[in-house]
């Protein structure tokens, strides 16, 4: 029942969130409400190295008073404290409390005491202004003793590396909001990422342990890279995981990178930076991808430098084609393929527009050419309305493969998953809507039994249904019809022993790939013109899939006679009611 986690020895998740959130009590009036995740985000993370570490605190501190005269000692600490950072700080929130006359230069004593790994964290969070603030509204020791306070304990003991994710995940939440900021830019909720690793790991091999590499472009506070760990794990604990991730949120970023560490990951595989004009990971490819870009976001920004990668044609990340400089979410895709090894498998979440957006020889759809041609579209799974905090739109969760088994080449799955979900009690943004285990469970069983026209679940109620396409189902010609120009005595008009095109008789047809052009030109358009024909200079190749069509459910309309039996029968009702009514005034 993964996405129903939510509690850790006895404390609820969302509960110790709003625990810690209300540290803003000693925030107001210096801080706007906007602002009060400057001191929750950073404090929250301090915290959780100060716990991680207080068990060893005795331990690090004696090895660091034989080892600092030398040149090298993180080998050392880090044995010493048993994580990959430590503090050499003689500080900690129980001293720092113990001396308020000194509580700023004592804490910045503390904070300088971490290893340069928590040392770059802390950089992101540009908390030397934020304690300046504190400091100055005399609230940084009321603060640091709020988070002291059992309810603010988050030690791997109490809290697991998970679970911690969780709190988080609901913190960057409550800021985005109070922010005014798009909070799903930062934020996945977990039964859609859990939807996700199953598909990724529904046909894997983990039956002997080995390593497995997974990364994520846009990775958030890293979510749903520990969410993978989780479930290749549960599939084989002695699989080693490697995880991999690029963030451009200078919080989140921070966030996921001490989350690395304090899970024993390696903290230099989280990397800063815009993954598509500033690649962190040139020359790797990863057994796996998981990850929600932002969708509907321009990319002027990163114009320069993605037209530059471009240019390079194969040796680049976006040869096929570049999509409308309005929305970036085809960028994204085309940087998980070119990250995935020989046998990589990817899920990226999408809204519609990566579909169908785009005529024939554009950007999009030479891209969406490009994937298909290749045989990389597996499966994609449109999910419900309102699964997103911050949108309520359709959403898709496209699996892309690099070694499709032979039973899926050449063929793409279709999952009308709109039907498969729970409504929530009680909405979080826009996210009113739930995929639970039985829902998933459903999806995950029609992508892996492959059928064709298959309805998993009742369709009066919870379901999705699979339907199987051949790859080139979504191919088509665009070719251009042109018609001669007349004159008025309704003679062709020649030149040069050729007729005059007439421009505004000039149309275009979409031929599906699947047929010849002659047969469709001869049974489409010849009986309605007998005098076109197709100039071919112009035919271009073109790419859709217009999934709504195809799970397209005709109704037959009621009957009129049933129509005003209805009317005549709600007249009735009315007419009575007010009868009634007169009656009993009277």
């Amino acid at each position: 029942m993964a996405n129903e986690k939510i509690t850790v020895v006895g404390t609820n998740i969302a509960e110790k969130a709003s625990l810690i959130w209300n540290v803003a009590d000693q925030l107001r009036g210096p801080f706007k409400p906007h602002e009060y995740g400057l001191v929750i985000l950073p404090m929250t993370v301090i915290k959780r190295f100060h716990d991680c570490l207080l068990p060893t605190w005795q331990k690090v501190q004696d090895t660091y008073d034989k080892v600092k005269g030398l040149a090298v000692i993180d080998g050392f600490l880090t044995r010493a404290s048993g994580y990959q950072f430590y503090n050499t700080s003689p500080f900690t929130f129980d001293r720092l409390l113990a001396d308020p006359d000194n509580i700023e230069s004592n804490f910045r004593s503390y904070l300088s005491g971490f290893s340069d790994n928590v040392q770059d964290v802390l950089s992101k969070f540009e908390f030397d202004n934020v304690i300046k603030r504190m400091v100055e509204s005399n609230t940084l020791y009321l603060v640091i003793q709020e988070f002291n306070k059992p309810k603010g304990y988050l030690g791997p003991d109490k809290i697991t590396a998970v679970d911690c994710g969780y709190i988080f995940e609901d913190l960057v939440r409550r800021f985005s909001e109070s922010f005014g900021e798009e909070a799903g830019a930062h934020f996945t909720s977990r039964d859609v990422i859990y939807l996700m690793t199953d598909l990724l790991l529904s046909d894997a091999d983990l039956t002997k342990a080995g390593n497995v590499t997974v990364y994520d472009m846009t990775m958030g506070t890293s979510q749903m890279l520990s969410c993978m760990e989780e479930r290749i794990h549960e599939l084989n604990e002695n699989t080693v995981v490697t995880c991999f991730g690029q963030e451009f949120n200078p919080s989140t970023f921070a966030i996921a990178k001490a989350d690395m560490m304090i899970r024993g990951g390696d903290p230099n595989n989280m990397r800063f930076g815009d993954t598509l004009s500033d690649d962190k990971f040139k020359g790797y490819t990863f057994k796996y991808c998981i990850s929600n870009p932002p969708f509907g976001i321009d990319w002027k920004r990163e114009q320069k430098e993605v037209e530059k990668e471009a240019a390079k044609g194969e040796l680049g990340r976006f040869a096929p084609g570049l999509p409308k400089i309005s929305d970036g979410q085809q960028l994204f895709v085309l940087n998980g393929l070119s990250k995935l090894s020989a046998d990589g498998k990817l899920a990226i979440i999408q809204n519609g527009s990566p579909l169908f957006s785009g005529d024939a020889g554009s950007g999009p759809s030479n891209i969406r050419k490009y994937i298909l041609e290749n045989d990389w579209l597996d499966a994609i799974i449109q999910l419900s309305t309102d699964q997103f905090m911050n949108t309520g739109i359709s959403t898709y969760i496209w699996v892309l493969s690099k070694d499709k088994p032979a039973y899926r080449a050449g063929k793409v799955q279709l999952i009308d998953a709109s039907h498969c979900y729970e409504p929530r009690r009680k909405s979080i943004g826009t996210k009113r809507n739930d995929i639970t285990d039985y829902c998933r469970g459903l999806i995950v069983q029609a992508y892996g039994e492959f059928k064709n026209n298959a309805i998993y679940g009742e369709k009066e109620g919870i379901y999705c249904q699979s339907k199987i396409f051949d790859s080139i189902e979504f191919g088509y010609y665009k070719i251009t019809v042109e018609r001669p120009l007349r004159d008025e005595q309704g003679s062709i008009v020649t030149k040069k022993g050729k007729p005059v095109v007439d421009a505004e008789l000039r149309d275009t047809e979409n031929v599906p790939m699947k047929e010849d052009i002659q047969e469709y030109f001869k049974r489409e358009v010849l009986p309605y013109a007998p005098d076109a024909w197709i100039d071919t200079k112009k035919t271009k190749e073109g790419y859709e899939i217009p999934m709504t069509r195809y799970f397209y459910e005709y109704k037959t309309p009621e009957k009129s006679e049933d129509i005003l039996v209805r009317i005549m029968t709600l007249e009735k009702e009315i007419s009575d009611s007010l009868q009634a009514l007169f009656h009993e005034e009277k």
